[in-house]
């Protein structure tokens, strides 16, 4: 079961994921994704609280890779645990994504810094 919270900040969408994300709740995070990549030009993901995720899940953020480069926006997600990190660095997900370890560090790649 996944719960995710949408958060507009100054100049960026915030979005926490909280629990699994697996085949049937992936669409929650796809939905959350789509309006933000409709409305921001800047996104951090928090993951802090994500304790598994699914192929699904991770094809989520993969099928955006493409519109957001084209549509130059900016994402970044932080605060893997490990044993979802292991997933996403197995995939080779950390050199297509910026991942950082906390928020500081996602707002100042976030603002370029």
């Amino acid at each position: 079961m996944v719960e995710i919270n949408i958060q507009a900040e100054s100049d960026y969408q915030l979005i926490e994921v909280r629990g699994e994300v697996d085949a049937s709740s992936s669409i929650e995070l796809d939905n959350a994704l789509k309006s933000a990549a409709e409305n921001y030009t800047k996104i951090l993901i928090n993951l802090s609280k994500l304790e598994y995720i699914s192929s699904a899940g991770l094809g989520v953020f993969i099928s955006y890779l493409e519109e957001l480069k084209t549509n130059d926006i900016k994402l970044v997600i932080f605060g893997l645990q490990e044993k979802v990190r292991e997933v996403f660095d197995i995939l080779g997900l950390q050199h297509l994504m910026n991942i950082t370890n906390n928020k500081e560090e996602a707002q100042a790649l976030l603002n370029g810094k």
